[in-house]
């Protein structure tokens, strides 16, 4: 058990420059890094990534953001499409052949 004079440190973080608030925000908004990787990555509270995605992001970026269902339809509608040019390709490919 502690005693009571023992005292809690509460922990020190160095000055973030704005450079790198701002870095940090803009590779969590493009979905390269997500805000709990980020938070270990730099060392720094996921509280902390949150209030500068708030305060740095423009009303554009925000609302930019997709949620999982969104970006998985999407990129569900993106296959369709190129397995239809796929397709497509493999049929003026095998008409050449035949033509040849």
């Amino acid at each position: 058990m502690k005693t009571q004079k023992e005292h809690w440190r509460k922990k020190s973080y160095e000055k973030v420059t704005l450079e790198l608030k701002l870095s940090v925000v803009d590779q969590i908004q493009n979905g390269q890094i997500s805000t709990n990787f980020a938070s270990i990555k730099y060392d720094i509270p996921r509280t902390t990534i949150s209030y500068w995605i708030r305060k740095y992001s423009t009303l554009a970026q925000q609302n930019k953001g997709m949620s999982k269902l969104d970006e998985i339809k999407k990129l569900k509608e993106r296959i369709e499409e190129l397995e239809f040019v796929k397709d497509f390709q493999q049929d003026i490919i095998a008409d050449m052949e035949i033509i040849t």
